[in-house]
């Protein structure tokens, strides 16, 4: 570690970063698919030794978060997909759905160090800790990568408002990891209270938005608030550093910015859904679809890490909906498009007419031939089992944001 970077691997040329990871890659692969029968069912006829490029990865299929809830109920407890067993690891964890996760051993287990280093946190720190211990994951991931800063943690939870008031007043923390929102009802109950909390100066918080009028609110009260993007699957993926120009990818994983509805990657700028690999000997991922909406930034940050960056969260790219009792989902969009690949971005707006469902496919196009447009509309009927208006508009003119569906029918 130096001041500024948590380790050299933060500030190697990308091509170098690149050829370590596709070189680790194949071993991962072959190690998952001999000893996790899940992934050896669900990575049949994939060779691994010829994964060594992101074209190649590209070429696997996803595994969607959406779906381990069904594959873990078939095959306990991890739907098949853990290279360790269940007795060799350090935690089992339950998220809603329910989603079982393992924790295997060793120190930041889940990556969380250098996300808090990049947020300030150093040796001697005092952290109230304020992600739940109980069942899910949340505290256990930052707590392991302070402990391995050599911070000091107050297991706070999420809850008792008032105990936790006194904690800070007596305690003196330096520093909050936890929700955006939760630290300012602490500050707030604090002052209300007449109790100190003034010692706490730096956060970094996940789990939710952290608005930018509440950034600024922070910092005028003295607290310097970064983010993380994480989830339980696969650890910390993203993190933001002082630079504050997007958040800078982790090192332990890599991630694909795909067309929801597809395992298809967008061009750099984008708006599409993050689809993390993560390099995890217990509980290894291969293009997880996360079901989050991002973005690739272009170029490198100017703090000096050099790894992808991504604009953060943009929303979710799970966006089935239901038309006249039917669902419609955002691959059924996306076999439209393969039909037609001439076409560029599109667009189903539901909505309703005389009290009625309709849908209309909004396709961007450099033509705005009738016969064109008819034979889009048959593709979608044919697809989706439903009639729909098909809208040619010109190249462009589709917002960039990820969405493949909108439903814009009130339900008030």
């Amino acid at each position: 570690m130096d001041a500024i970077h948590f380790d050299q691997l933060e500030t190697r040329e990308p091509a170098a970063r690149e050829r370590a990871q596709f070189a680790m890659l194949p071993g991962l692969l072959q190690r998952a698919v001999s000893q996790a029968p899940g992934w050896a069912r669900h990575l049949e006829g994939v060779e691994p030794s010829a994964v060594t490029s992101r074209e190649a990865l590209a070429r696997l299929p996803l595994l969607r978060k959406a779906s381990l809830k069904d594959l873990q109920a078939r095959r306990p407890p991890f739907g098949g997909f853990a290279v360790s067993e269940a007795g060799t690891l350090a935690r089992i964890f339950m998220s809603p759905g329910p989603i079982y996760e393992p924790e295997g051993c060793g120190e930041d287990w889940w990556r969380s160090a250098r996300a808090l280093y990049a947020a300030g946190f150093r040796s001697g720190d005092v952290v109230l800790n304020t992600f739940s211990y109980h069942l899910t994951p949340g505290g256990w991931i930052l707590d392991a990568g302070l402990k391995a800063l050599g911070c000091t943690v107050i297991p706070a939870g999420p809850a008792n408002t008032e105990q936790q008031i006194e904690a800070i007043a007596h305690l003196k923390p330096t520093a909050y990891v936890g929700v955006p929102d939760f630290l300012k009802i602490l500050l707030d109950k604090a002052r209300e209270a007449g109790k100190p909390a003034s010692s706490i100066n730096k956060a970094l918080v996940s789990g939710g938005a952290l608005f930018p009028s509440l950034r600024q609110e922070y910092r005028q009260r003295g607290v310097s608030v970064f983010q993380a993007y994480a989830i339980a699957d696969a650890g910390v993926i993203a993190y933001e550093s002082p630079s504050l120009e997007g958040m800078i990818i982790d090192e332990g994983v890599l991630i694909e910015i795909v067309r929801p509805g597809t395992g298809d990657p967008v061009p750099d700028g984008e708006v599409g859904e993050v689809v993390v690999t993560a390099f995890n000997r217990d509980y290894p991922m291969f293009r997880l679809a996360t079901g989050d909406l991002s973005a690739v930034l272009a170029g490198a940050s100017s703090c000096g890490r050099t790894n992808m960056r991504i604009k953060g969260w943009l929303g979710r790219a799970d966006q089935t909906t239901k038309v006249k009792g039917m669902f419609v989902h955002p691959e059924q969009i996306a076999d439209v498009a393969k039909r037609h690949p001439e076409l560029g971005r599109m667009r189903l707006v539901v909505s309703r007419a005389g009290e009625v469902d309709s849908m209309a496919l909004k396709v961007e196009a450099t033509s705005q031939d009738v016969a064109l447009a008819l034979a889009v509309a048959a593709t979608l009927a044919d697809i989706t089992k439903l009639k729909g208006e098909v809208q040619l508009v010109a190249p462009g003119s589709l917002p960039n944001d990820g969405k493949v569906i909108a439903d814009d029918r009130s339900y008030g």
